[in-house]
């Protein structure tokens, strides 16, 4: 069974998720090898997520490297969340007025 091609936002947030926990991680001042095995992953699963090889990881395994890295997962979505496509049309538009 062959996966579907994720579309530009889908990678972009992948990107996104993957610097996210790379950053967390390196604050930490821990190893991908010591995160991992505190999360009880593969360290090979979190070099995929940060290398961006794993674009869309599987919830538990990013709920369990949000939790080892003290993240809350409202925190984690917040950081990688892209605007709605209404709002990215409205910003390249100068005829629509955003301030309200």
């Amino acid at each position: 069974m062959s996966r579907r091609r994720l579309d530009p936002d889908a990678r972009r947030r992948g990107q996104m998720l993957a610097s996210r926990l790379t950053q967390a991680r390196r604050n930490s001042g821990r190893s991908a090898e010591a995160v991992a095995r505190g999360a009880g992953i593969s360290v090979e699963t979190v070099r995929s997520i940060e290398k961006g090889r794993t674009s869309t990881p599987e919830f538990f395994t990013v709920a369990a490297l949000a939790t080892e890295l003290g993240i809350s997962l409202d925190t984690l979505y917040a950081s990688v969340r892209l605007p709605p496509q209404s709002d990215l049309h409205a910003a390249d538009d100068p005829s629509v007025d955003t301030l309200d």
